[in-house]
């Protein structure tokens, strides 16, 4: 990813129990020494302790407690940690949206739940019906076609969210940076560049470079090219079927 290395904002997509693809982020993050990491794993409320931890030289365990991480439902921290540890001397801050603002953006829209800056992000503009139909597949599918239709409109809400958070988490960082370079670590989805971080900052800072990595675990059709500027194929790992798991705690 040589184009990476003059780019403001570098977004690194991945499968978040993938270990491969963390072990690819950690190296894209040791070449490049950016000098912010925006983690869609960290809430903002705990950026400033992280920050401070990791100046106090904190280890792995100390981490992860200030996190929650055992309660937070994400991966194993030790995946986290290893980009961390590639880039010592990068701020750290936090683009996860508050659980409760996401359920909100469910019922009340994502405009109405982030607020007086809704626009900036283009939260205040209705989809096209193809994009809408497009991005309600996407949710259809990524909840294994076991939620009921009528939730789509509001799930689609809710990423467009978390989409505009994580965006304005890297334009922070850009900020208390100075203009510094910013990696972007976060699933797949929100690194698409048609419905995701991208078009977000498309909105608030068109002339900002980007470039997006996508992490798969399968070739993509030769007819339908991943939507991100690089993608990269790794195996998957040894585990349960995801949607038999899902299905069950829907039932």
């Amino acid at each position: 990813m040589k184009a990476a290395r003059g780019a403001d904002i570098v977004i690194l997509g991945e499968v978040h129990d993938n270990p491969r693809h963390h072990e690819i982020q950690a190296q894209a993050v040791k070449d490049l020494q950016p000098e912010a990491l925006v983690f869609e794993m960290i809430p903002e409320k705990h950026e400033a302790a992280v920050n401070r931890l990791r100046e106090e030289g904190a280890s792995r365990a100390e981490l992860a407690s200030a996190l929650n991480w055992e309660e937070s439902g994400w991966p194993d921290f030790a995946y986290y940690a290893a980009i961390l540890e590639a880039t010592p001397e990068a701020r750290v801050v936090g683009g996860e949206q508050p659980i409760e603002q996401v359920r909100a953006a469910m019922t009340e829209g994502a405009a109405q739940v982030f607020g007086s800056e809704a626009s900036t992000y283009g939260l205040d503009e209705p989809l096209g019906r193809q994009a809408q139909e497009a991005r309600e597949q996407r949710q259809y599918e990524a909840h294994c076609e076991a939620v009921p239709k009528e939730m789509l409109p509001g799930l689609v809400e809710a990423q467009r969210l978390r989409d505009a958070g994580l965006a304005d988490a890297a334009l922070r960082a850009r900020a208390v940076t100075n203009g510094g370079q910013v990696v972007v670590i976060t699933g797949n989805r929100h690194a698409n560049l048609h419905s995701g971080i991208p078009e977000a900052l498309r909105f608030a800072a068109p002339d900002l470079e980007l470039v997006t990595l996508g992490q798969l675990e399968a070739e993509p059709e030769p007819d339908a090219p991943p939507p991100y500027d690089f993608h990269h194929v790794s195996a998957p790992p040894d585990r349960p079927d995801p949607c038999a798991e899902f299905r069950e705690s829907v039932d």
